[in-house]
Parts: C-alpha cells; structure tokens; sequence
C-alpha cells in the first residue's frame, strides 16, 4: 500500500519543477512511511510514498521497464503470483517480488487490458514513455482513491487531493457544489470538494496524452439471470469466501481483523483463523457496555459479542478503550480534517475509526474488515422498511436524515442556495437512470435491484472512502474482502427472495458461515458502526462551539445562522447522545478547522 502524486505536463520541462514534485509526494508520507521515491523526466513526474507488505526489501517504487514504461502505485493485487507465472511464461523478466512489477509487465503485455485481468484494490498511474502518454487506472470497487486535477496541456494527480493541492496550479477553491458534495450523503461520482479537481470514478481509467484526455469505464455492475438454486447459491458464496480470505491474508507483514462481533467481521475473523493464527481488534468506549441504551439503530453493546468470537475461534484479541476526552480533543479533530482534506459532520464515527487505526498499527501493517457486507447482501434496516424502500429518494436518507440535517446551522440564505433537496432528487434521478435491469422481474425484485444498486454505488463510496482516509492517516493498510468484485457481481445479480430466505437479513451470508460462528453471533440483528453515548461528549463539542463563537473572527461564522449557533452553544446536552443528533456541531467545527488550515477560497 502505497501513496502516488504526479505531474504530466506538455508544456514545459519538469525537470526544472522538482521541488514542487517532491512536496506534492511529500503529503503522501502519511501512506507511505517506509520509503519514497520520484521519476523525473521532461514531461512526466511520478511520486510514490511506500508502505511495505509485500517484498519489503525490493519493492522500491516507481519502477520502471527498460525505459518503455514507468509505474507508481497504490495497492495490493491478490493474483499477482498467478499472473506473474503467466507473464514469465511469455518472457518476462522481474527483478523483484512485488506486485507493482507484475501490473507494470502486465501493463506491457495487455496495455490498458491489465486492469481486467487483476484482482485486488489498486489505484496506480502508468507512464507509457513509448506513446509519451499517461494512464490512471482505479479498481473497480473504487477502495483505493484516486484524484485528478485537468491542466491545459496535462493533468496532476494524486491519491488524496492534499497531494494536488500541493502544487500552485491547483488553489484550493470551492464553490456551490463542492459544499453540496460534501454536504450530502449521496454525492456525485467524479466530483470532489475542490472546483477544478476530479474523482477518477471506480472502476475506470484515464488517459492522458498531447491529444487530450480519454475516461473510459472497463468495468461496472451487470445485469444477468440468476440460474443458481438455494443451495448452490450459498455454497458459491462460501466457496468465494473461503478463496478471498486465503488471498487477502497475502503479507510480508503483522495482519489482523477488525473485529465487532456482528456477522461481517467474524466471518472474515473465523475464515481468517482457518488459515492460522490471527489477532482481532475492536473499538470500545470507557463505560459504554455499562451505561448502554438501545436505539432505533442498536440493540445491543458489541463487547460481548467480540469476546464470544475471540473465545469460539481462538484470535488473540485486543479491545481499544477510548474516552470521551479524547475523542473532543481539537487536535484530533485537525488530524481527522487533515486526512479527509475536507470536513465532515460525521464526528466521532471518524475520529474514533482513526485512534482504533492509530492504536492497531502499533501491533499490525494489515487490517482485514468486514466493509461492505450490508450493502452487498442487504443489511441494513431499510433494506427493510417498506417506508424507506419506497420512498422516492435514497433510502438511508429517508431514515437517517429525517429530523436534523449537517446543514442545520448553516445560514438561511446559504442554505437556500444550497438546494440540497433538489441536489440529492437529480443525482437520485441520475443514480436509478444506470441501474442494469433483467428482463421479466415482478416489481417488487426491480425495485430491490435499485436499492442494491444505489448502496454500492452511492452509499459504499463514502464507507471505503472513510476507511482509507482514516487507516492510511496512520500508515494502516485495511482490505476489504467482501468488495472482491467476483462477489459483488455474483450477489448483486442473485434475487432478492433468495437474499431474504430465511426472513432476515443478509440471509446467504448467514447460511454460507453457518458452521463458522457461535449461534447468538449468527441470530445477532445488524449493529452500526459504535458511537459514544457519553454526554461528556456533546458538552465538549458545545463549549467548544461557544468559545469558537465567543471570539467573533473565526472564518466559519460568515457561513453560519448567528441565532443556530447560540441556540446550539447554550442548548443542554441530550441524555442520550448520537451521532446524528450532533450533525451540526461537528460539522460548525470541522468547517472552522478547514477554513482556517487550507486556506480555502469559497465562490459562493
């Protein structure tokens, strides 16, 4: 796993720019702290910053190739052993172990056809120096990130967008629709935050020559008739499964899983353990367990459930405590802005992710997660609620966003501008225009096809995103088997009565772990992501939020309502506390955090 930056310019000569290259790869230290490097010519500057897993010794990037071609990449291919046999039987030569090589003789051998024959997550950047062009390549499940910024006679680019930002030819601006992206919960795939800067979209690659710039998408979600009975259908899941894991436990370095005791996490931690010994981690809160209060959402505290499947298959296992003090603390907040690139209304789901990760990667290189399990076989609550199924706009919103909005304190006028109504109904509309569709389904399977589709092409997005943003913060490198993309498609296309046999949730991933997994972890109902209860919390974010309006000259007031801002900063702190219904301070405070460390002009 790595961090790429880089620069294609045919106008000029870049070997005169190397300093600017180097600190556009500097801001990647972050994923990549065990080695670095730069290739300079004329036209072209690749970066890379490394972070070793496979081949610590010999994995040295860029790599190049007898002067035809040169790579910097980001990622893990989990058939690199197989495709490095095939390419040595057509004459290939490597001098090292890593996989990088092998995309890099694969890119010679099939061109940009490489990207169909890998398996694995992947965002890498190919500079063909016999076509004098550049190719940027994204897997397909879009979990490696990858950014470009258009220039007249060129492109840069680069894993996260501080990379682009580095340079002085990319301002940091944002306009109307950079604040309704990040506003949203269903943003528009290739847009960013920043005016001018682009998201490669999963699945898809670009290429960049004197001509101009080509985006082609080599891979998206098909739809095909499932022919495969019950039985077959769970033993084909469990046999992917089981091919997956063995691939993904693939390292040079300590590996472990992210472990909550929910269904997801201890079948990647049980099929882990059929390989061999593994330690698991998992996230609790001082008190939490004790003081629990159920809500819509969570039924239950995770600790004992972890500890049950720790016990059943025998993982070394270690709880990461944290407190309420630490996750108000404002340099974590800095910390958390500063690996988004942007700010976020998400709080402490985001800044506890990244002390786990913080925490983890003193014992482990490698995470493995359970990541994208209920968007693929259909966990989450309004999967199924027929109110939110049925509601004619993205269905998490009809149930996550029904009372407060992030926007909430922002002003009126602001807000009016924003149209973040009309914003989400026009990229829900566009969402369901791309949905693959199978001839002959009754209205009810058609109508779950979308559902599916929305969650792992709007939805998921933002999960991978959050994930790689806060691992790769602190130089953890976290894969994420359930996107295997053979699974994906094969799930994807398998009926939504079959999905829901057994009446409940996520029923194929249920049976294909059945004999895995203790049987209260097998009845256990979906369980989000854990957030602190802990009142102390909320009155840290509103004494924070008073002494950040106290001091008049903070940049995010212009943006926000003076009268939603007292009313938050003096209101009393809820006796149960959730995320949700801290939206809008987090999202007061993380805006000032921004506004004041990326010098950010707003066009608004």
């Amino acid at each position: 796993m790595c961090g790429i930056a880089g620069w294609v310019d045919f106008d000029r000569d870049l070997t005169s720019e190397r300093a600017t290259a180097l600190a556009m790869t500097a801001t990647m230290s972050c994923r990549g702290p065990d080695d670095q490097g730069l290739h300079l010519e004329p036209h072209a500057a690749l970066g890379n910053r490394r972070l070793a897993v496979i081949d610590v010794e010999g994995g040295h990037m860029p790599i190049e190739a007898e002067g035809l071609a040169v790579i910097t990449y980001s990622g893990e291919v989990y058939n690199f052993r197989e495709l490095r046999e095939e390419l040595a039987a057509k004459g290939h030569r490597f001098r090292t172990r890593s996989d990088t090589e092998v995309v890099l003789r694969g890119y010679l051998e099939w061109g940009e056809g490489v990207a169909d024959r890998i398996n694995g997550m992947y965002a890498f950047a190919v500079w063909d120096e016999r076509e004098q062009e550049l190719v940027l390549i994204r897997d397909r499940m879009g979990i490696k990130p990858l950014f470009y910024y258009p220039l007249p006679n060129g492109v840069l680019f680069g894993s996260e967008p501080k990379a682009i930002l580095a340079n002085p030819l990319a301002p940091p601006v944002v306009d109307l629709d950079g604040l309704r992206q990040l506003l949203s919960l269903a943003s528009v795939r290739q847009r960013s935050v920043y005016k001018g800067l682009f998201e490669l979209p999963p699945g898809h690659l670009l290429r960049v020559g004197r001509q101009g710039t080509r985006l082609r998408r080599y891979w998206s979600l098909e739809g095909r008739e499932h022919t495969d009975d019950l039985d077959t259908t769970v033993r084909t899941v469990r046999e992917l499964l089981d091919d997956i894991i063995g691939r993904q436990l693939i390292s040079d370095v300590p590996i472990c899983t992210l472990l909550s005791g929910g269904l997801d996490s201890s079948v990647v931690t049980a099929l882990a353990r059929t390989h061999g010994p593994i330690r698991s981690f998992a996230v609790d809160y001082a008190g939490y367990a004790e003081h629990f209060r159920a809500d819509e959402f969570r039924g239950d505290p995770d600790r004992p459930f972890v500890r049950m499947l720790a016990d059943h298959v025998g993982s070394e296992h270690t709880d990461i405590v944290l407190g309420p003090a630490e996750l108000a603390d404002p340099e974590l907040r800095a910390s958390v802005v500063r690996a988004w690139d942007a700010p976020s209304f998400m709080g402490d789901m985001n800044s506890s992710l990244y002390m786990l990760f913080r925490a983890i990667r003193e014992h482990s290189t490698v995470a493995l997660s359970g990541e994208s399990a209920d968007e693929i076989f259909g966990g989450y609550a309004w999967f199924h609620l027929p109110q939110t199924v049925e509601a004619d706009t993205f269905p998490w919103l009809a149930m996550v966003m029904r009372e407060q909005q992030p926007a909430d304190m922002l002003d009126k006028s602001l807000i009016r501008q924003l149209d973040l109504d009309a914003y989400t109904a026009d990229g829900y509309r566009t969402a369901l225009a791309e949905v693959p569709h199978v001839a002959g389904q009754d209205a009810r399977e058609r109508r779950m096809r979308e559902i599916c589709y929305l969650h792992l092409t709007r939805f998921l997005p933002f999960l991978l995103d959050r994930k790689d943003r806060m691992s790769m913060a602190v130089g953890l490198e976290v894969r994420v088997p359930f996107c295997d993309h053979r699974l994906v498609d094969y799930v994807f296309n398998t009926p939504w009565s079959m999905k829901t046999f057994d009446g409940r949730e996520k029923s194929l991933l249920r049976a294909a772990g059945a004999d895995l997994l203790p049987e209260p972890i097998l009845r256990r109902v979906k369980a989000p992501y854990p957030v602190t209860q802990d009142v102390g919390y909320e009155q840290a974010l509103r004494a924070a939020l008073r002494e950040l309006a106290a001091g008049k000259d903070a940049p995010v007031l212009q943006l926000l309502d003076p009268d939603a801002v007292r009313e938050a900063a003096s209101a009393p702190a809820e006796k149960v506390t959730t995320t949700m219904s801290r939206y809008g301070l987090e999202l007061a405070l993380d805006l000032n955090v921004w506004l004041t460390t990326y010098g950010v002009r707003l066009e608004l």
